[in-house]
């Protein structure tokens, strides 16, 4: 019966066999390569061909079923077609078998499995998208052989206790989101991608790492005289000024710089009516989260709060400014110390207040410093010395040789830090 077809039907039949054969193997390595969070996209833009791929990705099993049932059914076809033309070029001597079977192999390997799969895993998205469109009926059409096998699938996966995943199982960690982010470079212009890395790292920020500490709080001494009071509003470098009586241990308020000057168009304002303009102290305590800081300004309708340690001592004072700028960097130039706090020098060194955060050192200088525990490179100096350094003291720095230039009242007031290693992170 077979020599009564030709030889030439046979092998179209095996070329297009093979092509079947390709397809479910383009469409497989396509799907299982697709990038899930692009689909998704993909489905909420309300595109058919997404929906479908992911219909058939929410249960991997019966994809897989159809897939590889269409699969080995024409790789076997393909396997009898190339015995019966063996024997019919080569008769049914005891190597026919043989070539019948490196042939077969050959075929499938080449224009089948290898080739496909390739191009499936390069072009997952161009590829996978069209074949949902023929996979979804074909699994309809086959659903219940495919149910009868995946029986003994599922069976057999309950007696090795595994379990497949759930897509909630495909959700990406901070981290994960941080690379993402990282790679995705050429689609995200410079700035953004510095926002958001900036927003990763706001989640381990809390308000000691932003704060301006105490001793650069500017604020109005209202025993000072009425005359020096008004000079210093008046030439003010923030809008928001702490006012307080004898020291910062006796905040009586913050005065709004634009209220004091529209109270002030009438007549000059005296003490009092400095008093009467001022709204209540906003206290926090160290340590909070500055996501959640950003929140609590956002509900309480404030600006400025003073940071205060367990025992109720103010230890600096945080704006909403501060945190606004550690997500999009700094927008204006207000702060009176900002721009005095490090400057580069020729030799690639840099000379650094003994006030400036390590953050800043960090992210303006490209230096590793630590950030878990001192928040200054005062602290920072005197925690690695034990001691109060003398000038000319030289040490080095979490990988950065740093030498101390002047000390002053127990404090590092400035230092010079050259680029070093970075320390290796201790083992966890």
């Amino acid at each position: 019966m077979s020599d009564q077809v030709p030889l030439t039907w046979l092998f179209t039949a095996l070329a297009v066999m093979l092509l079947v054969a390709g397809f479910f193997s383009i469409a497989e390595t396509s799907m299982m390569a697709l990038n899930r969070n692009r689909l998704k996209h993909l489905v909420r833009e309300g595109k058919r061909s997404a929906r479908l791929t992911q219909e058939l990705l929410d249960r991997t099993d019966r994809l897989l079923g159809v897939i590889l049932l269409g699969n080995n059914l024409v790789n076997a076809a393909s396997a009898v077609l190339v015995a019966e033309m063996s024997i019919r070029l080569f008769g049914e001597g005891e190597y026919t078998l043989m070539i019948a079977t490196a042939s077969v192999t050959f075929f499938i390997l080449v224009f089948s499995e290898i080739t496909p799969k390739v191009i499936g895993a390069t072009y997952p998205e161009a590829i996978a998208l069209p074949s949902a469109y023929v996979l979804s009926p074909l699994l309809r059409v086959a659903y219940p052989v495919v149910w009868f096998v995946n029986l003994f699938v599922q069976g057999l996966l309950r007696l090795m206790f595994i379990k497949p995943p759930s897509d909630e199982g495909q959700n990406l960690s901070m981290e994960e989101l941080r690379t993402l982010v990282l790679e995705g470079g050429k689609f995200i212009p410079k700035k953004h991608q510095s926002i958001f890395l900036n927003l990763f790292e706001l989640e381990d920020m809390t308000v000691d790492d932003t704060m301006t500490p105490r001793g650069q709080i500017e604020g109005i001494d209202l025993e000072d005289d009425i005359d020096d009071i008004r000079t210093a509003i008046a030439t003010a470098h923030h809008t928001r000024l702490v006012v307080y009586e004898g020291s910062l241990e006796k905040v009586v308020g913050i005065l709004h710089v634009r209220k004091f000057l529209n109270a002030s168009r009438k007549e000059p304002l005296d003490k009092d009516g400095i008093r009467a303009i001022l709204r209540d102290p906003y206290y926090l305590p160290e340590g909070t989260p500055l996501l959640q800081q950003l929140t609590n300004f956002q509900d309480q309708f404030r600006h400025v709060g003073l940071v205060v340690d367990e025992y109720g001592e103010i230890l600096g004072l945080v704006t909403l400014q501060d945190i606004l700028e550690e997500i999009v960097g700094e927008f204006t130039s207000q702060k009176p110390m900002s721009g005095n706090l490090l400057r580069k020098e020729p030799d690639g060194s840099v000379i650094a207040e003994g006030t400036c955060p390590l953050r800043v050192l960090n992210r303006k200088a490209g230096f590793h410093f630590p950030l878990e525990g001192p928040k200054t490179i005062n602290g920072l100096v005197l925690e690695a010395l034990e001691d109060i350094p003398e000038p000319g003291t030289a040490l080095i720095v979490a990988g950065h040789p740093v030498e101390v230039l002047q000390v002053h009242d127990r404090m590092v007031k400035v230092v010079r830090i050259r680029a070093g290693k970075p320390a290796p992170a201790a083992a966890g």
